[in-house]
């Protein structure tokens, strides 16, 4: 029977679905097939946008059909049925998992105890152990309430779920006061007698976006970026007062709700969002339904285009109530939301102690998740500066958002400061603590010129010809490293492979014993993390090099965990073939035997004797290796490049590179396809690699 834990709150607006978000993803680290289970949908007609968000996650493979268990009319006509049919379809979601995290219903249409009641009944009658969610907010959201107000929120809620013989398994004051936190854990575990946690208020969590505010005032986008409708809106003001009081209360993130017919109102926030010294805006809403005038039209076409301008026909009253009653929400869209929510449960509440409680045993399997989680926390171990060069690219600041909320490193991102903060807000990234440095920066530029020249003198290189040279921002990102201004850089997205890597070829050059760079890719399979090299670099690889690449792979191999068992592939195993391109590997093998005894290699051998026990044991059964293998090297490029992409679309690896190796400094190549995912995974991976590099020796 598969664990599992029922996540319910005993108020409405406690944000239970980012504590549930939290959950899903410390049980899906642990490396388990994890379920997740909606015993109470909100509508037959609309989907739950709590369970499209949990289902969303990577590593939840269920349909969203199944994961239901009834509706709010079928409780209210038949609660014995209905608790039936939850049970049923709740077993058969437990059968095909290892863990179910279960989300109780949302307080929409039923008085408070009668509802925890009754997710007090269905916990119960699951034999699922509760995780209850107190919010630290009043329910009309004006304050955060005490330590002893928790506590008395507690004492109603932990008797009503006893008398349904609901099992009490942690408790969880979520949206608590920031300042009374310590406090509140202290009063709610005496209360409750349970573990307890609690997450601070967060304005984002809660926060409506743009969008939604369109939607709630039934408006039309006039004018700006459809994409940074998705800006979560931090503050309103409405423009009903002269333009000299207005402007001062602008706010970072705010509307302003302004009638249509108060042209010189809009011009002055449109002026304010563009001048750079006032906050930036996520939007302005017109109201009355007044058309604006052809000339007015004209002037604000020549501003700011990606501001978003929505119109409603709704007075301003109506529209201020419309905004004040409309509520931010987790969704699968919401991805600052999400990495918040995240960062904040990952933060506040004891991962590790929570599998215990919950029964979670330690795992062999290491799955995509676990790994990309595990780069994430070795990064945050011991945080490095990594240079983003690639600032004007939209996916480039998303991740740079997602790192930030992480804490996974400190970030430089290189290009014009106004324009990035701009954009970066526009998208709804907070990029405060993130540095900004512009390539054609004086000081700088000259600095790194210098340099540039006096390392390229041999060939031939100028000072001025480095000033030209050195504000390339592939150049400028590589000398920061060069310099120790920065750890490690992550470029690619927008520029080629050879682009990126050219500088660290010419002046970052390789460690002492490496006589070529080269490259792996972390395969994510199911269940364990195989490595692949060299896919991105090297075209044909001599003997020479293809030992390095070896010995290269395994030191990436063992930096990130992953025991090596080298496999030096080829077309034959063993000394069943013959000819020029066997040779070259078995004289490879024979090389990294002499240079490196210590590890454990085999070639030349087909890949399926490397990776399949039962072929191995027929032919190589006296092997280390053979059937074991976890890092692979390729013969050539051709052979490892059309391997790593034909593994990762047939099986649905998670292909993590290319990771460049044998370099002083880390220097790393996204795919021009990269997603934000990632960049993220990237550039944990860059700062891991810095962390060896600045090692002692």
């Amino acid at each position: 029977m598969a664990r599992s834990i029922y996540i319910t709150s005993a108020e409405g607006h406690s944000g239970k679905s980012s504590v549930a978000l939290g959950v899903l993803d410390t049980l899906l680290r642990s490396g388990e097939r994890v379920g997740v289970f909606r015993p109470i949908t909100r509508s037959t007609t609309e989907r739950d946008f709590v369970l499209e968000l949990l289902l969303s996650r990577d590593g939840v493979d269920l349909d969203y059909d199944d994961c239901i268990g009834t509706t709010y009319e079928a409780v209210h006509d038949d609660p014995d049925a209905a608790l039936s049919m939850i049970v049923e379809r709740f077993k058969s979601v437990e059968a095909r998992c290892d863990a179910v995290v279960v989300i109780g219903s949302d307080y929409t249409d039923v008085a408070s105890p009668t509802e925890l009641g009754f997710n007090a009944r269905i916990a119960a009658n699951l034999g699922t152990p509760v995780l209850l969610v107190l919010t630290g907010r009043e329910l009309d959201e004006s304050r955060a309430r005490t330590p002893d107000e928790v506590r008395q929120v507690a004492d109603l809620a932990v008797p009503e779920l006893a008398s349904a013989h609901a099992s009490l398994l942690a408790v969880v004051v979520n949206r608590a006061d920031p300042e009374n936190l310590e406090p509140i854990i202290r009063t709610v575990a005496a209360a409750s007698g349970v573990t307890a946690w609690a997450i601070p208020e967060d304005a984002l969590l809660v926060a409506p976006s743009m969008a939604q505010l369109q939607l709630a005032v039934d408006g039309e986008l006039l004018q700006g970026d459809e994409a940074l409708l998705g800006r979560e809106v931090l503050g309103v003001v409405i423009a009903a007062m002269s333009m000299e009081n207005v402007l001062p209360r602008l706010v970072e993130g705010g509307v302003v709700v302004i009638p249509g017919d108060r042209s010189e109102m809009l011009l002055a926030a449109l002026t304010a969002h563009a001048s750079g010294t006032f906050p930036s805006l996520a939007g302005i809403l017109l109201n009355g339904g007044f058309e604006l005038s052809p000339v007015i039209q004209r002037l604000i076409d020549g501003l700011d285009h990606s501001l978003p301008i929505v119109s409603t026909g709704l007075g301003t009253w109506p529209t201020a109530q419309r905004i004040a009653q409309t509520r931010g929400r987790l969704s699968v869209t919401s991805a600052r939301k999400i990495d918040t929510a995240l960062a904040l449960f990952d933060k506040h509440v004891d991962a590790r102690l929570l599998l215990e409680q919950l029964g979670a045993g330690n795992s062999t399997v290491v799955t995509p998740l676990m790994f990309e989680y595990a780069l994430l926390e070795r990064a945050r171990a011991d945080r490095k500066r990594i240079v983003l060069p690639e600032g004007t690219d939209d996916r480039i600041l998303l991740a740079a958002g997602t790192l930030k909320s992480r804490d996974v490193c400190d970030l430089t991102i290189l290009g014009d400061e106004q324009e990035i903060r701009a954009r970066a807000a526009g998208l709804g990234v907070d990029l405060a603590g993130v540095q900004v440095v512009s390539p054609t920066e004086p000081e700088l530029r000259e600095r790194f010129a210098e340099e540039y020249a006096r390392l390229r003198s041999h060939k031939g290189v100028t000072l001025d010809e480095a000033r030209e040279i050195i504000t390339d921002v592939s150049y400028f990102g590589t000398m920061m490293v060069q310099l120790g201004l920065a750890d490690g850089m992550v470029s690619g997205a927008i520029h080629t492979t050879a682009h990126t890597i050219k500088p660290a070829f010419e002046f970052v050059k390789t460690v002492d014993g490496v006589s070529i760079v080269s490259s792996v890719f972390f395969m994510a399979l199911e269940d364990r993390v195989l490595v692949y090299g060299d896919c991105a670099v090297v075209p044909d690889p001599t003997s020479e090099q293809l030992a390095d690449i070896a010995i290269s792979s395994a030191a990436t191999a063992t930096q990130f965990g992953i025991e090596p068992r080298i496999a030096m592939l080829s077309y034959s195993t063993g000394e069943s073939g013959s000819g020029a391109d066997v040779d070259k590997v078995r004289a490879a093998t024979a090389l990294v035997r002499e240079r490196r005894p210590d590890l454990l290699v085999e070639g030349p051998i087909q890949y399926d004797a490397a990776a399949d026990a039962a072929v191995a044991k027929t032919k190589m059964p006296e092997s280390q290796v053979a059937g074991r293998a976890t890092v692979f090297i390729f013969p050539d490029l051709n052979t490892g490049n059309n391997t790593y992409k034909a593994v990762q679309r047939s099986s649905g690896a998670v292909a993590i590179g290319p990771v460049l190796q044998g370099l002083r400094k880390p220097v790393n190549d996204l795919s021009r396809g990269a997603l934000v995912r990632d960049i993220v995974n990237t550039v944990a991976i860059t700062a891991i690699q810095a962390q060896r590099a600045g090692a002692p020796e």
